[in-house]
């Protein structure tokens, strides 16, 4: 509205509680300045100068009671000085509640910029205001006011006549103003040196310098910038996008990085720096423009949007750099010209300002940048190479803990491009970064612990980018017993200083352990029984919490069977996972850690039901019912493919399925494949012969020739005491012939021949055959003997009669009578 009344209005300064100061000309030439308070939506008058000058700086204190402006004056009545050196700037310190006196501060030839410090809560209100003043001149000045109340509510500073003041710093050639933070960036020239500071200023009225870093970039055209003290009318806007550009951006997991830009002459490509501080390397990019055609004429900006920064140069690129993870280029996404999301920015300068805004120097306008979630999920379906496929991806769950996350989009998309990327597997790398998304927002630091990737390296080309990456020496902290942002970034400091190699979480340890106690179960050795229960608890407290998860009834009919390796293995994961944060996480309480470890790999498992769900019902909203006796549907061949690929997935990385998983991959597995396939895969570990899916084949399937060939082609594939239960279901002689000779070996497997009587009581067996007669005598001494190996297990008809039975059954089938 304001800029519409008054084509003069431009914005000046932007305060710590979001307010934004403007400054415009009324109809009489006077300089009238106003704030724009963000929670109220309203406009409100600050002061008004009946003269006509034009404004360098302002800011107001918390309270709204003292406006500091600087200007610069006119040599003549209505002439302007056209910004020569011998021009005056008048620095103003007013009492504006109400309007009362006018104090100069500063007359000087150089220019003055003026803002106060706040406090960190609205709430705590200092005892007197404290003002910093940056000069032209290289020099940083803190004034102390004293605000006293007279007659009432007027506000009248005291002893106005002699602030105290204290110099900050000397010889800078830039400073960087954090307003949500009160921190303040330099770079001090020290002989052929140039040194990053930073000094943090306190709730309680003191401040700290924090670190110092030395800095080899070249600064030679960079004689004094500024950045987040207000915009510089002074400076020739075409000008300004050839100036070289620096700023530095950190966010509340301990991240800092400090992005160039170096002034270039070529029109052709744009080179830019990413100084990882917290990280201990820079990445230096070199990127051609959009189009072969174009050049570059706006130069670049640096945009803070929390977990990234994006490098915006208009109608060319946006490079998003994914600022927690940026070892691998492919987990930032860089777009071209070609792309409508690299020019939805304005055409023009602009100013990074905290909070993720920014400031459009051409129109005054402020703009808050977020993430479009709608757009990068339309970007992610559209994508067709794999390096924007992974970085849309991560960009695009990175805003997971955002209201209106699109999660089953994404997972309709993972399971309709399965196949797509062929640098990477898809559905790896979705499982591990949605877990670890998943629990990112509870505790920041186990950002370190937690695999963020499945991706360890990556050597493909990214088109129309180059890079190359430097190690740089850490920043030097200056403070101990730190709080806050600065123990994380300190923590993240020691991180890369001592720990080598990175301390990411890793299945290796479970894989060893989960095959040990598999293999000891197979061959009869047992654990202790205490461990074994902890590790099955375990898994069952994560079931649970599965459970609590799916508020609607599920379509594929998991968590309803034992299932117990893989709830071995889902136990053994949180032991483990719960260990190492343990170990790493010292000052977090084992309760929270506990919870963190269950919801993380819940989700892991959840996330592949929905993966199924999603596959499912894109074909049948009713469920999905374990029959084999019906023909295969378009739906079980996507489902069996897409279980197909993610067994794959999560047996090389040694994740856990869904209790059911083998189950019901194995039946879609016979209903789906030719017998050669089955027994293929089934012989190299793909399909696993569980009981309850065995079970379901034996009494699903009639006694056909062809199902006749494929039950006998199961059962000997099964493991013993699989197959013994097995054979029960299956009423055919082939099965009484494996049990007879199971019943057998356990007979015989401690015989010892001892002398007998040679005469053999005939009447006693159906038919006069000496040698089987023979044979099942002995049985039968061995079974009246050893009543403990009478039978198996609650079958009691199984005995030497019946193994006589089925001997004369086999020889008749095999003579052909």
């Amino acid at each position: 509205v304001l800029e519409t009344t008054y084509g003069s209005l431009r914005v000046l300064n932007i305060e710590r509680n979001g307010n934004i100061i403007y400054t415009y000309k009324d109809n009489k030439g006077n300089a009238v300045f106003g704030l724009y308070d963000c929670q109220t939506r309203q406009n409100e008058h600050l002061y008004t100068f009946e003269k006509d000058m034009q404004a360098v700086s302002c800011s107001v204190n918390s309270e709204r009671t003292v406006l500091a402006a600087s200007f610069i004056q006119y040599t003549t009545e209505g002439v302007k000085n056209d910004l020569q050196p011998g021009s005056k700037c008048l620095t103003l310190l007013v009492e504006i509640h109400p309007v009362n006196n006018v104090k100069v501060l500063k007359a000087v030839d150089s220019c003055i910029w003026v803002q106060f410090l706040y406090p960190q809560a609205e709430s705590h209100l200092l005892p007197q205001n404290h003002l910093l003043l940056i000069s032209e001149e290289k020099y940083i000045e803190r004034f102390h006011i004293q605000i006293t109340r007279e007659d009432g509510d007027r506000v009248v500073i005291r002893n106005s006549s002699h602030l105290p003041r204290d110099r900050l710093a000397e010889d800078f050639v830039w400073a960087q103003w954090d307003l949500s933070e009160q921190r303040l960036y330099y770079i001090e020239r020290k002989e052929s040196r140039s040194i990053l500071k930073c000094i943090q200023f306190r709730a309680d009225e003191s401040f700290n310098l924090m670190f110092e870093m030395p800095l080899d970039i070249p600064l030679t055209g960079l004689r004094f910038k500024l950045v987040n003290f207000g915009y510089d009318y002074r400076q020739d806007r075409e000008k300004l996008c050839n100036q070289p550009s620096l700023c530095i951006f950190t966010n509340h997991t301990g991240s800092l990085c400090m992005c160039y830009s170096p002034k270039s002459d070529s029109q052709e490509e744009i080179t830019y720096s990413v100084f990882y501080l917290h990280k201990g390397y820079r990445k230096t990019f070199t990127a051609a423009p959009g189009s072969a055609d174009s050049q570059v004429t706006n130069g670049i900006t640096f945009l803070n949007l929390g977990y990234f920064v994006a490098v915006y140069s208009p109608g060319h690129f946006l490079h998003l750099l994914n600022i927690q993870h940026p070892d691998l280029v492919c987990h930032s996404l860089f777009l071209t010209g070609n792309n409508k999301i690299a020019a939805v920015l304005p055409p023009s300068p602009l100013q990074s300002l905290p909070g993720s805004l920014v400031l459009d120097c051409y129109s005054g306008k402020v703009y808050r940048v977020t993430l479009d979630q709608s757009y990068l999920l339309r970007f992610l379906w559209n994508a067709r190479l794999d390096c924007e496929r992974m970085a849309a991806l991560h960009c695009i769950l990175s805003c997971s803990q955002d209201p209106g996350f699109p999660e089953e989009q994404i997972i309709q998309w993972i399971s309709e491009h399965v196949s797509a990327c062929h640098s990477f597997d898809l559905i790896q790398e979705f499982l591990i970064a949605s877990s670890y998304w998943s629990v990112y927002a509870e505790l920041d630091d186990v950002g370190m612990l937690l695999q963020y990737s499945s991706v360890l390296t990556w050597n493909t080309e990214i088109p129309g980018i180059k890079f190359t990456t430097e190690e740089l020496p850490l920043p030097l902290m200056k403070v101990y017993g730190l709080k806050g942002y600065w123990a994380k970034l300190n923590s993240n400091l020691e991180y890369i200083k001592y720990t080598k190699p990175h301390l990411h979480y890793h299945n290796s340890v479970v894989r060893r352990e989960w095959h040990n106690l598999i293999s000891e179960e197979r061959t009869g050795k047992r654990r202790s029984t205490m461990y074994v229960r902890n590790i099955l608890e375990n898994a069952m407290k994560v079931i649970s919490s599965m459970e609590t998860r799916t508020l609607e009834p599920r379509l594929i009919p998991f968590l309803q069977e034992e299932d117990r390796h893989q709830r071995l293995l889902t136990g053994l994961m949180v032991s483990e996972l719960r260990d190492h944060l343990l170990r790493h996480l010292q000052g977090v309480e084992k309760k929270k850690i506990e919870q963190m470890v269950l919801d993380y790999i819940s989700k892991l498992l959840d996330l592949i039901w929905c993966l199924l769900e999603t596959s499912w019902r894109k074909h049948s909203m009713h469920p999905l019912v374990l029959h084999l006796n019906s023909h295969c549907s378009a739906a079980d061949f996507e489902v069996f493919h897409l279980m197909t690929r993610i067994l794959d997935a999560a047996s090389s990385l040694c994740l856990p399925l869904p209790p059911g998983f083998h189950s019901l991959h194995t039946i879609l597995g016979v209903h789906c494949l030719p017998l050669y396939s089955l027994l293929h895969y089934i012989d190299n570990g793909v399909l696993l012969l569980t009981e309850t899916a065995v079970t379901r084949l034996m009494k699903d399937l009639d006694n056909s020739e062809k199902n006749e060939q494929l039950k006998f082609s199961i059962i000997v594939r099964l493991p013993p005491l699989i197959g013994q239960k097995v054979c029960r279901l299956w009423d055919h002689p082939m099965s009484s012939n494996i049990i007879s000779r199971n019943h057998v070996a356990r007979l015989l497997k401690n015989y010892r021949k001892e002398p007998r009587n040679s005469m053999i009581d005939k009447s006693s067996f159906p038919v006069e055959f000496l040698p089987l007669n023979y044979f099942i005598e002995i049985l039968m001494g061995l079974e009246s003997s050893n009543q403990a190996l009478y039978g198996f297990e609650g079958h009691d008809n199984v005995d030497a009669e019946f193994v006589e039975e089925a001997s004369l059954k086999h020889t008749t089938m095999l003579l052909g009578l």
